[in-house]
């Protein structure tokens, strides 16, 4: 799911640059896709299953993962320029996941104000509406994801944790049936062709892990983030 984010938004970077293009294209969807083996999707679908049932237990390590994969792509980037990608690569992660382990709380503030940008991003992107400003779209729901974190601290908490479960269990699903010849077709059909598809697959199902989390935590007494 990481590996899909960063590069949406390096493709973003490069269209945004050609009006001809959209901001985002279906296309970069399908390359995610199709670059996942078997092994790697079923990893995707475990990992993702388990950020929607315990997710908010172990948040802080999420945080903390998070962390260091932004730390280490930044990481790659800069040390491309300066010689060595590799060891950039290290430093950034070491340093990104050191400086976001006392900072959790901060660090659910940014993972859910982002939450919130790729669902309204999204929302915007299968309406159609004008690509130019889909940045607009994104910003409404990154500040409103970041406000909740002031308000209610469980809820940006499941809000980034049943997004990223559900986007892995979708991602890895999609390309096991990609993998099997007879479906392969018809979804490169669907994710290509149809450009509500990706969102619809991915917020509807974050919506409802979202539900199925609050849920869990005010039913069950072992449900709860008090001491996690």
């Amino acid at each position: 799911m990481f590996e899909l984010f960063s590069s949406v938004l390096a493709e973003t970077g490069r269209l945004a640059a050609d009006s001809s293009n959209p901001v985002v294209s279906p296309g970069i969807f399908w390359q995610q896709i199709v670059s996942i083996g078997l092994r790697e999707a079923l990893g995707l679908i475990a990992f993702g299953f388990v950020c929607i049932f315990y997710g908010w237990r172990i948040y802080r390590g999420l945080v903390v993962i998070c962390a260091a994969f932004i730390g280490m792509i930044v990481g790659m980037s800069v040390g491309a320029r300066l010689g060595s990608e590799m060891w950039g690569g290290a430093v950034g992660l070491v340093v990104l996941a050191i400086v976001a382990f006392p900072l959790t709380k901060v660090g659910v503030a940014i993972l859910g104000a982002c939450a919130g940008g790729i669902i309204t991003g999204g929302i915007w992107y299968a309406l159609r509406l004008p690509y130019e400003y889909i940045w607009a779209g994104a910003l409404v729901g990154f500040v409103a994801g970041g406000m909740v974190s002031f308000i209610v601290f469980r809820i940006s908490i499941m809000l980034f944790t049943s997004l990223a479960g559900a986007a892995m269990v979708i991602f890895g699903l999609l390309a096991v049936f990609n993998l099997y010849q007879p479906t392969s077709q018809t979804i490169h059909n669907m994710v290509v062709e149809y450009q509500w598809f990706v969102p619809v697959v991915l917020i509807l199902p974050a919506l409802g892990c979202l539900f199925l989390q609050n849920k869990l935590i005010q039913n069950g007494s072992s449900f709860s983030l008090e001491g996690s």
